[in-house]
């Protein structure tokens, strides 16, 4: 399901990115030399923050799940033991 969710994401992405690249070109009356350079940096910073958004509001499973809670007692016991 995580698959889904990043694929969306992307396409998502990719559609936003466009559509302020071309809003910032139209303000500005033409086209950046360096199209390209301008929407990976548009892009990034989307990826970036939906992509941390997405892993946020993802329940916890498998290997990098956290442990389960441990009692104080049993945390203080098991840190004096060591």
């Amino acid at each position: 399901m995580e698959m889904l969710y990043y694929t969306v994401a992307a396409i998502f992405l990719y559609v936003v990115s466009d559509w302020i690249l071309n809003q910032i070109e139209n303000r500005r009356g033409e086209r950046f030399e360096n199209r390209s350079l301008v929407f990976f940096a548009i892009i990034l910073v989307l990826s970036v923050a939906l992509f941390n958004l997405i892993q946020y509001f993802q329940p916890a499973t498998g290997p990098s799940a956290p442990a389960a809670d441990v009692t104080t007692e049993q945390g203080v016991e098991s840190l004096l033991d060591h």
